[in-house]
């Protein structure tokens, strides 16, 4: 399910779980954000450029996360012009850690937990419930000229995105000069 409408909200095992800060609907510029590679390197996203693939979930070191990044890289890898982000409130060191044991090479792992400035910005934090302070599970898809083109918050956080209809999503943004969230389409 694509919420084109407001989702404040995800579930985890059923139990209803708010999301807060701001809201970005389709054909928002969106949030240019700093967050840390498992490097403590900053890494800036939202910005002009490449068609950017985002990612967000509670951690990468889930199962459901880590398959998640396996598929994204795989699928992405056969891509050009689409950069691969993948967020979560994990540290930087948790990261790297689950980088070098993965083997996922098409994604950026970046880190939100010093302001959680990415999870208020895209409106992915979760207010309540076991998974407090942590992101939701979504995908957002941010076009060449920094406009949100596409977002999927998942209903169910332990359940997986829909892989092809992102990635065609995204692909259909790496082939468009300007932006367009395909909604009058």
């Amino acid at each position: 399910m694509v919420f084109q409408d407001k989702a404040d909200y995800t579930a985890f095992k059923g139990e209803r779980l708010r999301l807060g800060r701001a809201f970005q609907e389709l054909g928002n510029p969106a949030p240019i954000v700093t967050l840390l590679d498992p490097h403590l390197e900053p890494k800036t996203v939202g910005m002009e450029g490449n068609t950017i693939h985002i990612l967000t979930a509670p951690s990468f070191d889930t199962p459901t996360c880590a398959k998640e990044a396996h598929e994204f890289s795989r699928r992405l890898a056969q891509q050009e012009g689409i950069e691969g982000i993948f967020v979560s409130m994990d540290l930087p060191f948790a990261a790297a850690s689950f980088c070098n044991r993965s083997e996922v090479e098409n994604l950026t792992f970046v880190s939100d937990f010093k302001a959680k400035a990415f999870a208020k910005a895209y409106g992915v934090l979760i207010e309540n419930g076991p998974l407090e302070g942590l992101c939701a599970r979504a995908i957002f898809i941010v076009s060449k000229d920094g406009r949100i083109v596409y977002k999927h918050i998942v209903p169910e956080i332990t359940d997986e995105p829909d892989y092809e209809e992102a990635l065609q999503k995204a692909i259909a943004a790496a082939n468009q000069g300007a932006s367009c969230c395909g909604f009058c389409q």
